[in-house]
């Protein structure tokens, strides 16, 4: 009885065991899309294009952008793609008329850039 009563436990551990091994799988399987997601929306946002003839419009879109990319980033599971999210978000909260205006080709590389980075981020 003793030796039947062993095996089962040891055959109820090892279900157990593979039961965990296979939840902390699917936890990974999960973050890594909700990761994914989450960079597809980001990319999406950052890749929207911004009406340059009407600057004082295009800057606010970047501002709502901005606060859009900030609360995607706070779903990331991976923590570099929500570095990523949160180093565009600032560029798109800090975006002036001005920059819009006179140095349009300079903030549209620094978008660009770091859109990159997030697409970087976002594969590795």
């Amino acid at each position: 009885m003793r030796l039947v009563t062993t095996v089962l436990a040891g055959g109820l551990l090892l279900t157990l065991t593979g039961c965990g091994v296979a939840a902390e799988t699917a936890g990974q399987v999960s973050n890594a899309a909700s990761t994914a997601a989450v960079c597809a929306d980001a990319v999406r946002i950052a890749t929207a294009n911004l009406d340059l003839t009407n600057p004082q419009a295009a800057a606010d879109k970047a501002h709502a952008s901005a606060d859009e990319l900030t609360g995607l980033a706070a779903k990331a599971a991976n923590t570099t793609a929500a570095d990523a999210i949160n180093g565009l978000a600032k560029t798109m909260r800090e975006t002036t008329v001005d920059d819009l205006v006179q140095r349009p080709a300079d903030w549209v590389q620094k978008k660009a850039d770091q859109v990159a980075a997030l697409t970087k981020a976002c594969a590795g």
